[in-house]
């Protein structure tokens, strides 16, 4: 039987696309310029009830970036006037949310060392 083997792309609307481009470009050195090749490790594809409160529900998606360095990746966020929330439960890792300049929702996490 076939079967997925990752996720090859994630597309949506933007309003400026260039600016926000930039944006994650800055903070994630992620370019829409050729294709990004990941490093290994989990990818999770979890539909959550439609009345979760776990990201706003003004959006039917939220990304999740896996990353190293959250720190450093945080305070360089709300040097450029981005709001981060810090999540308390560091059980499966460090996670903390944030919305991208267009209001999309966005999930960074950093995966518990080893």
């Amino acid at each position: 039987m076939g079967h997925a083997t990752g996720i090859g792309g994630l597309f949506f609307r933007s309003q400026d696309p260039k600016a926000l481009a930039a944006w994650y470009a800055r903070h994630f050195a992620l370019t829409t310029d050729g294709p990004w090749m990941t490093e290994a490790g989990m990818t999770v594809l979890s539909p959550f009830k439609a009345d979760s409160d776990y990201f706003p529900d003004r959006s039917s998606f939220m990304l999740n970036l896996r990353v190293e360095g959250i720190g450093e990746i945080i305070a360089a966020l709300e040097a450029d006037g981005t709001t981060v929330k810090r999540l308390p439960d560091e059980t499966y890792g460090i996670f903390a949310h944030c919305e991208d300049p267009e209001g999309n929702p966005l999930e960074i996490w950093q995966p518990p060392a080893g």
